[in-house]
């Protein structure tokens, strides 16, 4: 009977990796009483550091425009953590890193918007909570829908 190692997980380090704030109006948007309409884009990129240790970064983009399409302000955080992750199966791996992790980073991700909002000088933004799980399940559907349709393209056609 041989030994299987221990599957290892453990946050190395949180950090916030980039940070951006406009406000393009200032100071001319302070005066407007209009609500803005707020949209959030989230992207999710995992890379290797070294063999057994990640980087995983959760990008939150959050936009304010006002009904004439003006932009109110514009946040980007890109916030990363890096983790060690050893003995996880390979098929594990994807969806520790596009699942798991952004679950960890989101929080602070989330925490880093809504301050840099504030500082800004406007309402803070309060990101609802987002489901990874489903996000990763329609990207990978996506990428498999697209092999399927380029792998169709190549294929005679019927006449």
């Amino acid at each position: 009977m041989t030994e299987q190692a221990q599957p290892v997980f453990s946050i190395e380090k949180l950090y916030v990796k980039d940070l951006s704030l406009e406000v393009p109006h200032a100071p001319k948007v302070y005066l407007e009483r209009e609500t803005p309409q707020v949209n959030v884009q989230l992207r999710t990129d995992g890379n290797v550091i070294e063999e057994g240790i990640y980087e995983v970064t959760l990008t939150v983009t959050a936009t304010a425009k006002l009904p004439d399409d003006r932009t109110l302000f514009m946040v980007e955080v890109a916030q990363s953590g890096v983790f060690q992750v050893r003995n996880i199966p390979e098929n594990d791996l994807e969806p520790l890193m596009m699942i798991g992790c952004p679950n960890i980073l989101f929080p602070y991700a989330r925490e880093a918007v809504s301050d840099a909002v504030t500082r800004a000088g406007f309402q803070p933004v309060i990101l609802a909570p987002v489901n990874f799980e489903l996000m990763y399940q329609a990207k990978k559907q996506q990428a498999e829908s697209a092999t399927a349709q380029s792998a169709g393209n190549g294929e005679a056609q019927p006449q």
